[in-house]
């Protein structure tokens, strides 16, 4: 799991494998094929920034105590549900360190306000022209 500038070490993700929940039939109720992938974001490896990024969402998957916690059980095996739960921790990860522009607020030109201004001008009178004709 490598990021262009951040990586996510193994060491600290700590993955166990729990029992899917839903339809499965037979199956389900003696195969643990879910993964329970946990994440301590203050004890991590990552930069400070990305770390109060992370405690600041907003998220159902964080706790109060700064641990990341997915449940993978899209897919029946345990190998397919570890790889994706690591890449969703990943593009977590990855979400929070984009930095957006902060947008600057800006004014219509004059012109633009007299084109729109002489648009609806004739639109309305479109709109008038359409009413009954009186005698």
């Amino acid at each position: 799991m490598v990021n262009a500038r951040h990586k996510v070490n193994l060491a600290e993700v700590q993955i166990s494998a729990v029992r899917a929940q839903g339809a499965g039939g037979q199956n389900v109720n003696k195969v643990s094929s879910a993964i329970h992938l946990r994440f301590d974001i203050k004890n991590s490896s990552l930069p400070e920034d990305i770390k109060y990024r992370l405690l600041q969402l907003r998220d159902q998957r964080i706790s109060t105590d700064g641990i990341i916690v997915i449940k993978a059980q899209r897919f029946r095996t345990q190998e397919k549900n570890r790889a994706d739960g690591l890449e969703r921790l990943q593009q977590l990860i990855e979400d929070v360190s984009k930095v957006h522009k902060r947008r600057i607020a800006t004014k219509p030109s004059r012109g633009a306000k007299e084109r729109r201004l002489k648009s609806k001008n004739r639109r309305s009178q479109v709109k008038a022209m359409r009413g009954k004709v009186s005698d």
